[in-house]
């Protein structure tokens, strides 16, 4: 019972007045990582979405030096990222302090394309002896799209773009243009729901 009332408690004290919605690049390879070497996240982007007005609230990249990994020539390639960008860039505890601290991470509902970026989350926060910065409500947009829209399959944020006749903003695998993009697939879901519902 007491499970029961600290969960309660929690889903009380969230904050849903913005959604935070996250996009993670991470040092990546041509095939398997070189030995020694694994996957972590390099870039956080970030984009608030103001619940009332279904708007997009500023557009945040975070860096993360890699402390386990190098970054790539195929890495920069997708990403556009660069081993000079990192030179001051903070450490995953860093952004994982921000998190918290600036965008109240714990607290809030944040969102992402996929669940990529929750189970990237999880395991680098583990494997760095992190602590995780989100709170327990996770919303997939990628699979509220393809319900949405009564899809019998997902499709990549590029195509929902293209089933939605848009063009996507920036430059696609840079973690703050992606979740601008999501966001603003999210805010039109969102406005949909809303006059449906009214």
């Amino acid at each position: 019972m007491l499970f029961f009332e600290i969960e309660w408690t929690a889903a009380m004290a969230r904050k849903l007045d913005q959604i935070l919605v996250v996009d993670v690049e991470s040092t990546c390879w041509d095939g398997e990582p070189p030995e020694g070497e694994e996957s972590e996240i390099i870039e956080i982007g970030l984009c608030l979405v103001d619940v009332a007005s279904q708007k997009r609230i500023g557009k945040h990249s975070i860096l993360v030096k890699p402390e386990r990994s190098t970054i790539s020539e195929f890495c920069t390639e997708l990403t556009t990222l660069t081993p000079e960008m990192f030179t001051d860039a903070g450490t995953l505890a860093d952004a994982v302090k921000r998190l918290k601290k600036e965008f109240a991470s714990k607290d809030r509902l944040w969102a992402s394309w996929g669940d990529y970026d929750r189970r990237q989350f999880e395991r680098v926060c583990q494997s760095a002896g992190v602590g995780y910065p989100f709170g327990l409500t996770h919303l997939n947009v990628k699979t509220l799209f393809a319900v949405s829209l009564g899809l019998n399959h997902e499709v990549g944020l590029d195509g929902a773009y293209n089933k939605l006749g848009m063009t996507m903003e920036g430059t696609h695998h840079r973690g703050d243009d992606d979740a601008w993009n999501i966001a603003d697939v999210l805010c039109r879901l969102l406005s949909k729901s809303r006059k449906i519902a009214l």
